[in-house]
Protein backbone atom coordinates (compact mmCIF):
# COMPACT_ATOMS: atom_id res chain seq x y z
CA UNK A 1 0.00 0.00 0.00
CA UNK A 2 2.63 2.68 1.09
CA UNK A 3 4.71 2.22 -2.55
CA UNK A 4 1.60 2.76 -4.74
CA UNK A 5 2.07 6.78 -3.71
CA UNK A 6 5.92 6.52 -5.17
CA UNK A 7 3.79 6.15 -8.62
CA UNK A 8 6.58 7.99 -10.41
CA UNK A 9 9.46 5.41 -8.93
CA UNK A 10 10.30 2.66 -10.86
CA UNK A 11 9.13 -0.52 -9.25
CA UNK A 12 12.82 -2.09 -8.97
CA UNK A 13 14.16 1.08 -7.43
CA UNK A 14 11.34 0.59 -4.91
CA UNK A 15 12.07 -2.93 -3.97
CA UNK A 16 15.40 -2.07 -3.50
CA UNK A 17 14.42 1.12 -1.58
CA UNK A 18 12.68 -1.76 0.89
CA UNK A 19 15.26 -3.98 1.25
CA UNK A 20 17.73 -0.81 2.37
CA UNK A 21 15.47 0.02 4.86
CA UNK A 22 15.44 -3.05 6.59
CA UNK A 23 19.29 -2.94 6.64
CA UNK A 24 19.78 -0.04 8.61
CA UNK A 25 17.29 -0.26 11.04
CA UNK A 26 19.67 -0.87 13.89
CA UNK A 27 21.18 2.20 12.78
CA UNK A 28 18.35 4.40 12.68
CA UNK A 29 17.75 3.34 16.32
CA UNK A 30 21.91 4.61 16.92
CA UNK A 31 20.46 7.95 15.65
CA UNK A 32 17.14 8.57 17.38
CA UNK A 33 19.49 8.03 20.59
CA UNK A 34 21.41 10.57 19.48
CA UNK A 35 18.91 12.97 18.80
CA UNK A 36 17.37 12.59 22.05
CA UNK A 37 20.91 13.36 24.03
CA UNK A 38 20.93 16.31 22.21
CA UNK A 39 16.96 17.41 22.47
CA UNK A 40 17.35 17.09 26.25
CA UNK A 41 20.46 19.40 26.02
CA UNK A 42 18.61 21.90 24.14
CA UNK A 43 15.71 21.94 26.19
CA UNK A 44 17.67 22.08 29.22
CA UNK A 45 19.15 24.89 27.58
CA UNK A 46 15.92 27.36 27.25
CA UNK A 47 14.49 26.16 30.86
CA UNK A 48 17.50 27.07 32.83
CA UNK A 49 18.23 29.99 30.96
CA UNK A 50 14.65 31.22 31.67
CA UNK A 51 13.82 31.94 27.61
CA UNK A 52 10.34 33.89 28.52
CA UNK A 53 7.82 35.42 25.97
CA UNK A 54 9.47 38.76 26.11
CA UNK A 55 12.80 37.27 24.47
CA UNK A 56 10.75 36.76 21.24
CA UNK A 57 10.38 40.42 20.51
CA UNK A 58 12.30 42.00 17.69
CA UNK A 59 14.56 45.09 17.74
CA UNK A 60 15.30 47.56 14.56
CA UNK A 61 18.12 50.23 14.04
CA UNK A 62 20.76 49.67 16.19
CA UNK A 63 19.31 46.94 18.70
CA UNK A 64 20.89 48.50 21.35
CA UNK A 65 21.20 45.79 24.13
CA UNK A 66 18.53 43.69 22.72
CA UNK A 67 17.12 41.54 25.43
CA UNK A 68 15.82 38.67 22.95
CA UNK A 69 19.21 38.53 20.81
CA UNK A 70 21.04 38.20 24.40
CA UNK A 71 19.14 35.45 25.75
CA UNK A 72 19.81 33.69 22.39
CA UNK A 73 23.54 34.13 22.77
CA UNK A 74 23.48 33.02 26.06
CA UNK A 75 21.32 29.73 24.91
CA UNK A 76 24.24 29.33 22.62
CA UNK A 77 26.63 29.25 25.13
CA UNK A 78 25.26 26.95 27.40
CA UNK A 79 24.43 24.50 24.43
CA UNK A 80 28.45 24.18 23.57
CA UNK A 81 29.30 24.44 27.07
CA UNK A 82 31.08 27.82 26.48
CA UNK A 83 31.58 30.97 27.86
CA UNK A 84 30.20 33.33 25.15
CA UNK A 85 28.86 33.33 21.89
CA UNK A 86 27.99 35.28 19.11
CA UNK A 87 24.56 34.26 17.05
CA UNK A 88 23.46 36.62 14.82
CA UNK A 89 21.59 37.21 11.43
CA UNK A 90 24.23 39.69 10.07
CA UNK A 91 26.45 37.09 8.98
CA UNK A 92 25.51 35.65 5.91
CA UNK A 93 26.87 32.89 6.14
CA UNK A 94 29.41 29.86 7.87
CA UNK A 95 32.48 31.53 5.34
CA UNK A 96 31.59 35.15 6.49
CA UNK A 97 31.82 34.04 9.92
CA UNK A 98 34.89 32.04 9.71
CA UNK A 99 36.00 35.35 7.76
CA UNK A 100 35.07 37.64 11.12
CA UNK A 101 36.55 35.06 13.36
CA UNK A 102 40.12 34.63 11.68
CA UNK A 103 40.47 38.71 10.90
CA UNK A 104 39.45 39.14 14.01
CA UNK A 105 41.99 36.92 16.26
CA UNK A 106 45.23 37.25 13.81
CA UNK A 107 47.45 39.97 13.49
CA UNK A 108 50.13 40.81 10.79
CA UNK A 109 52.76 38.59 10.87
CA UNK A 110 51.34 36.45 13.35
CA UNK A 111 51.30 32.54 11.99
CA UNK A 112 48.03 30.30 11.51
CA UNK A 113 48.12 26.77 10.78
CA UNK A 114 45.41 24.17 9.53
CA UNK A 115 46.06 20.77 10.73
CA UNK A 116 43.44 19.19 8.98
CA UNK A 117 45.03 19.48 4.94
CA UNK A 118 43.58 21.75 2.54
CA UNK A 119 40.75 23.95 3.98
CA UNK A 120 37.50 24.34 2.26
CA UNK A 121 37.56 26.18 -1.38
CA UNK A 122 35.86 29.71 0.01
CA UNK A 123 38.30 29.76 2.95
CA UNK A 124 41.12 29.58 0.77
CA UNK A 125 40.54 32.52 -0.37
CA UNK A 126 39.79 34.53 2.95
CA UNK A 127 43.52 33.15 4.07
CA UNK A 128 44.75 33.46 0.57
CA UNK A 129 46.10 30.05 0.32
CA UNK A 130 44.67 29.15 -3.06
CA UNK A 131 45.14 29.65 -6.83
CA UNK A 132 42.06 32.58 -6.28
CA UNK A 133 43.99 35.86 -5.48
CA UNK A 134 42.37 38.30 -3.18
CA UNK A 135 43.33 41.90 -2.42
CA UNK A 136 41.43 41.47 1.14
CA UNK A 137 42.85 38.12 2.16
CA UNK A 138 44.83 37.31 5.51
CA UNK A 139 47.51 36.92 3.68
CA UNK A 140 47.61 40.38 2.06
CA UNK A 141 47.36 41.64 5.67
CA UNK A 142 50.84 40.16 6.35
CA UNK A 143 48.98 37.37 8.24
CA UNK A 144 50.94 33.73 7.45
CA UNK A 145 49.68 30.37 6.86
CA UNK A 146 51.25 27.22 6.97
CA UNK A 147 49.43 23.33 7.21
CA UNK A 148 49.61 19.75 7.96
CA UNK A 149 48.34 17.38 6.44
CA UNK A 150 46.09 14.07 7.48
CA UNK A 151 47.92 11.20 7.75
CA UNK A 152 45.28 8.14 6.93
CA UNK A 153 42.08 10.60 7.45
CA UNK A 154 43.45 11.55 11.19
CA UNK A 155 45.70 14.28 12.34
CA UNK A 156 49.41 13.78 12.24
CA UNK A 157 50.19 14.30 16.09
CA UNK A 158 53.61 14.14 15.91
CA UNK A 159 54.19 16.43 13.24
CA UNK A 160 51.96 18.71 14.73
CA UNK A 161 53.43 18.86 18.22
CA UNK A 162 57.01 19.62 16.49
CA UNK A 163 55.88 22.09 14.48
CA UNK A 164 53.98 23.86 17.79
CA UNK A 165 57.28 23.75 20.35
CA UNK A 166 58.45 26.74 18.20
CA UNK A 167 55.45 28.75 20.26
CA UNK A 168 55.31 30.73 17.25
CA UNK A 169 51.79 29.66 15.76
CA UNK A 170 49.08 32.27 16.98
CA UNK A 171 45.79 29.61 16.06
CA UNK A 172 45.55 26.03 15.00
CA UNK A 173 42.31 25.91 12.45
CA UNK A 174 40.25 22.25 12.16
CA UNK A 175 38.12 21.64 9.88
CA UNK A 176 35.73 18.70 11.48
CA UNK A 177 33.96 18.29 7.78
CA UNK A 178 35.40 17.60 4.44
CA UNK A 179 34.74 19.92 2.24
CA UNK A 180 35.28 19.31 -1.23
CA UNK A 181 38.35 16.86 -0.06
CA UNK A 182 38.44 13.49 -0.13
CA UNK A 183 39.33 12.84 2.99
CA UNK A 184 36.88 11.52 5.81
CA UNK A 185 35.27 14.10 8.40
CA UNK A 186 36.81 14.45 11.80
CA UNK A 187 34.96 12.86 14.79
CA UNK A 188 34.96 14.16 17.88
CA UNK A 189 37.02 11.58 19.48
CA UNK A 190 39.74 12.76 17.03
CA UNK A 191 39.55 16.18 17.78
CA UNK A 192 39.70 15.49 21.36
CA UNK A 193 43.06 13.23 20.83
CA UNK A 194 44.74 16.13 18.97
CA UNK A 195 43.38 18.75 21.12
CA UNK A 196 44.96 17.62 24.44
CA UNK A 197 48.75 16.76 22.61
CA UNK A 198 48.45 20.66 21.67
CA UNK A 199 47.72 21.81 24.62
CA UNK A 200 49.99 19.68 25.77
CA UNK A 201 53.01 21.38 24.28
CA UNK A 202 50.99 24.49 23.33
CA UNK A 203 48.19 25.72 26.24
CA UNK A 204 49.02 29.60 24.68
CA UNK A 205 47.73 29.02 21.13
CA UNK A 206 44.20 29.30 20.34
CA UNK A 207 42.63 26.15 18.94
CA UNK A 208 39.24 27.38 16.06
CA UNK A 209 36.66 24.38 14.83
CA UNK A 210 34.65 25.15 11.60
CA UNK A 211 31.90 22.92 13.27
CA UNK A 212 29.73 23.35 9.63
CA UNK A 213 27.93 20.51 9.02
CA UNK A 214 28.63 18.44 12.13
CA UNK A 215 26.15 20.42 14.62
CA UNK A 216 24.31 17.92 16.75
CA UNK A 217 25.21 15.05 14.79
CA UNK A 218 27.41 13.59 18.06
CA UNK A 219 27.00 13.98 21.64
CA UNK A 220 29.19 15.86 22.17
CA UNK A 221 30.99 19.27 20.88
CA UNK A 222 34.08 20.76 20.14
CA UNK A 223 34.58 23.00 22.70
CA UNK A 224 33.80 20.36 25.62
CA UNK A 225 36.82 18.26 24.47
CA UNK A 226 38.92 21.57 24.67
CA UNK A 227 38.57 23.67 21.81
CA UNK A 228 39.02 27.33 22.10
CA UNK A 229 36.26 28.60 19.41
CA UNK A 230 34.04 27.39 17.25
CA UNK A 231 32.19 28.67 14.21
CA UNK A 232 28.84 27.13 12.16
CA UNK A 233 26.27 28.42 9.85
CA UNK A 234 22.55 28.85 10.42
CA UNK A 235 22.00 27.95 6.98
CA UNK A 236 23.32 24.16 7.74
CA UNK A 237 22.33 22.26 11.32
CA UNK A 238 21.67 24.56 13.66
CA UNK A 239 19.33 26.34 11.61
CA UNK A 240 17.05 23.63 11.16
CA UNK A 241 15.52 25.08 7.70
CA UNK A 242 13.51 27.44 10.00
CA UNK A 243 16.27 30.48 10.58
CA UNK A 244 16.43 32.76 6.91
CA UNK A 245 19.78 33.90 7.71
CA UNK A 246 22.55 33.55 9.94
CA UNK A 247 25.71 31.95 11.61
CA UNK A 248 27.45 31.37 15.26
CA UNK A 249 30.71 32.09 16.71
CA UNK A 250 30.68 30.33 20.36
CA UNK A 251 34.11 29.89 22.84
CA UNK A 252 36.11 31.92 25.18
CA UNK A 253 34.65 35.22 26.79
CA UNK A 254 38.01 37.41 25.33
CA UNK A 255 37.67 35.67 21.67
CA UNK A 256 34.01 36.07 21.20
CA UNK A 257 34.56 39.52 22.34
CA UNK A 258 37.06 40.45 19.41
CA UNK A 259 34.84 39.08 17.16
CA UNK A 260 31.98 40.97 17.68
CA UNK A 261 34.41 44.32 17.81
CA UNK A 262 35.47 42.73 14.38
CA UNK A 263 31.99 42.38 13.27
CA UNK A 264 30.30 46.03 14.79
CA UNK A 265 32.95 48.46 15.49
CA UNK A 266 35.78 48.71 18.36
CA UNK A 267 34.49 49.69 21.47
CA UNK A 268 30.88 48.69 20.49
CA UNK A 269 31.11 44.80 20.07
CA UNK A 270 28.42 42.90 21.10
CA UNK A 271 26.17 45.79 22.65
CA UNK A 272 24.63 46.69 19.05
CA UNK A 273 22.73 44.43 16.13
CA UNK A 274 19.01 44.80 15.33
CA UNK A 275 17.25 41.11 15.55
CA UNK A 276 15.17 42.46 12.54
CA UNK A 277 12.26 40.00 13.62
CA UNK A 278 14.62 37.26 13.31
CA UNK A 279 14.14 35.79 17.35
CA UNK A 280 11.43 33.20 16.78
CA UNK A 281 13.20 31.90 13.49
CA UNK A 282 16.56 31.68 15.36
CA UNK A 283 14.97 30.25 18.35
CA UNK A 284 12.71 27.46 16.56
CA UNK A 285 15.22 26.55 14.37
CA UNK A 286 17.20 25.56 17.59
CA UNK A 287 14.75 23.69 18.81
CA UNK A 288 14.03 21.83 16.08
CA UNK A 289 17.99 21.17 15.28
CA UNK A 290 17.94 17.94 16.77
CA UNK A 291 15.54 16.20 14.98
CA UNK A 292 16.19 17.63 11.73
CA UNK A 293 19.84 16.66 11.87
CA UNK A 294 18.72 13.20 12.85
CA UNK A 295 16.82 13.36 9.68
CA UNK A 296 19.34 14.37 7.50
CA UNK A 297 21.78 11.75 9.26
CA UNK A 298 18.98 9.06 8.46
CA UNK A 299 18.97 10.29 4.77
CA UNK A 300 22.72 10.12 4.56
CA UNK A 301 22.71 6.64 5.78
CA UNK A 302 19.80 6.09 3.31
CA UNK A 303 21.54 7.59 0.28
CA UNK A 304 25.07 5.52 1.16
CA UNK A 305 23.68 1.52 1.22
CA UNK A 306 20.78 1.90 -1.62
CA UNK A 307 23.85 4.06 -4.22
CA UNK A 308 26.50 1.66 -2.75
CA UNK A 309 24.32 -1.63 -3.87
CA UNK A 310 23.86 0.07 -7.09
CA UNK A 311 28.10 -0.14 -7.93
CA UNK A 312 28.92 3.52 -6.50
CA UNK A 313 31.59 4.24 -4.36
CA UNK A 314 30.39 5.95 -1.45
CA UNK A 315 31.75 7.80 1.69
CA UNK A 316 31.33 7.26 4.69
CA UNK A 317 29.73 4.04 3.79
CA UNK A 318 26.24 3.15 5.80
CA UNK A 319 27.56 1.74 8.89
CA UNK A 320 30.35 3.79 9.63
CA UNK A 321 30.31 6.38 12.54
CA UNK A 322 29.20 9.75 11.65
CA UNK A 323 30.78 13.22 12.47
CA UNK A 324 28.84 15.56 9.83
CA UNK A 325 25.75 15.09 7.30
CA UNK A 326 27.37 15.17 4.27
CA UNK A 327 27.37 11.98 2.29
CA UNK A 328 29.79 11.71 -0.97
CA UNK A 329 29.00 9.48 -3.65
CA UNK A 330 31.19 9.24 -6.54
CA UNK A 331 29.49 9.44 -10.06
CA UNK A 332 32.87 8.73 -12.12
CA UNK A 333 31.55 11.35 -15.06
CA UNK A 334 30.45 15.11 -15.22
CA UNK A 335 27.71 13.59 -17.03
CA UNK A 336 26.16 11.53 -13.86
CA UNK A 337 27.28 14.54 -11.42
CA UNK A 338 24.99 16.74 -13.22
CA UNK A 339 22.33 14.31 -13.78
CA UNK A 340 22.35 13.18 -10.09
CA UNK A 341 22.11 16.88 -8.74
CA UNK A 342 19.22 17.76 -11.35
CA UNK A 343 17.13 14.41 -10.07
CA UNK A 344 17.62 16.00 -6.28
CA UNK A 345 16.19 19.52 -7.79
CA UNK A 346 13.15 17.41 -9.28
CA UNK A 347 12.74 15.95 -5.69
CA UNK A 348 12.50 19.31 -4.09
CA UNK A 349 9.56 21.40 -2.99
CA UNK A 350 10.50 24.47 -4.23
CA UNK A 351 12.01 24.96 -8.44
CA UNK A 352 11.42 21.48 -8.76
CA UNK A 353 11.10 21.97 -12.78
CA UNK A 354 14.52 23.62 -12.87
CA UNK A 355 17.16 22.05 -14.32
CA UNK A 356 20.16 23.21 -12.48
CA UNK A 357 23.12 23.57 -14.67
CA UNK A 358 27.44 23.90 -13.60
CA UNK A 359 28.52 27.77 -13.37
CA UNK A 360 31.42 29.73 -11.92
CA UNK A 361 30.89 30.85 -8.56
CA UNK A 362 32.70 33.49 -6.01
CA UNK A 363 35.43 31.33 -4.13
CA UNK A 364 35.50 28.07 -6.05
CA UNK A 365 38.42 27.52 -8.59
CA UNK A 366 36.09 25.07 -10.91
CA UNK A 367 32.64 25.24 -12.04
CA UNK A 368 30.06 24.23 -9.70
CA UNK A 369 26.57 22.43 -9.59
CA UNK A 370 24.06 22.92 -7.25
CA UNK A 371 20.93 21.68 -6.60
CA UNK A 372 18.65 22.83 -3.56
CA UNK A 373 14.86 23.53 -4.42
CA UNK A 374 15.03 25.19 -0.58
CA UNK A 375 12.64 27.37 1.25
CA UNK A 376 15.44 29.48 2.34
CA UNK A 377 18.21 30.33 -0.70
CA UNK A 378 21.23 28.27 0.46
CA UNK A 379 19.96 26.63 2.55
CA UNK A 380 21.64 23.03 2.42
CA UNK A 381 20.14 21.29 5.61
CA UNK A 382 16.65 21.14 3.46
CA UNK A 383 18.40 18.55 1.37
CA UNK A 384 20.68 19.75 -1.20
CA UNK A 385 23.85 17.84 -3.55
CA UNK A 386 26.48 20.15 -5.13
CA UNK A 387 29.62 19.52 -6.40
CA UNK A 388 32.55 21.00 -8.55
CA UNK A 389 33.05 20.06 -11.57
CA UNK A 390 36.24 18.09 -11.20
CA UNK A 391 37.39 14.25 -11.44
CA UNK A 392 36.66 11.81 -9.81
CA UNK A 393 33.18 13.86 -9.57
CA UNK A 394 31.68 13.79 -6.81
CA UNK A 395 28.51 14.56 -5.60
CA UNK A 396 28.04 16.15 -1.77
CA UNK A 397 24.87 15.16 -0.48
CA UNK A 398 23.42 16.86 2.78
CA UNK A 399 20.12 17.73 4.57
CA UNK A 400 16.49 16.18 4.58
CA UNK A 401 14.10 18.50 7.25
CA UNK A 402 12.32 15.08 7.56
CA UNK A 403 13.75 11.74 6.71
CA UNK A 404 10.51 10.89 4.44
CA UNK A 405 11.30 13.84 2.21
CA UNK A 406 14.88 13.22 2.25
CA UNK A 407 14.30 9.59 0.70
CA UNK A 408 11.80 10.52 -2.09
CA UNK A 409 14.34 13.18 -3.14
CA UNK A 410 16.82 10.35 -3.31
CA UNK A 411 14.86 8.06 -5.13
CA UNK A 412 14.05 10.85 -7.70
CA UNK A 413 17.80 11.41 -7.78
CA UNK A 414 18.52 7.69 -9.12
CA UNK A 415 15.73 7.89 -11.42
CA UNK A 416 17.49 10.24 -13.42
CA UNK A 417 20.40 8.98 -12.91
CA UNK A 418 19.56 5.79 -14.04
CA UNK A 419 18.16 7.66 -17.21
CA UNK A 420 14.95 8.49 -17.01
CA UNK A 421 12.79 11.65 -16.21
CA UNK A 422 13.43 13.13 -12.93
Amino acid sequence: MKNKIYDDIDENLLKLSDEVETEIKSIFKEIDDICEINSVKVMKAFQECNLQEMHLNSSTGYGIDEPGRNKIEEIYAHIFKAEDSLVRTQFISGTMALSVTLSALLRPNETMISISGDPYDTLQTIIGCGKEESKSSLKSYGIKYEQIDLIDNDFDIEKIRQRLKEKDVKLVEIQRSRGYALRKSLTIEKIEKVIKAIKEVNSEVIIMVDNCYGEFVEDREPIEVGADIIVGSLMKNLGAGIATSGAYIAGKKELIELCAERLTAPGIGKEIGPSLNQNTNLLKGLYFAPSVVASSVKTAVFSSRFLEKLGYKVDPLYDEKRTDIVQTISLGTAEGLVKFCQGIQAGSPIDSNVLPEPGDMGGYEDKVIMAAGTFTEGSTIELSCDGPLREPYIAYLQGGLTYQYGKYGILKAIKRLKGKEG
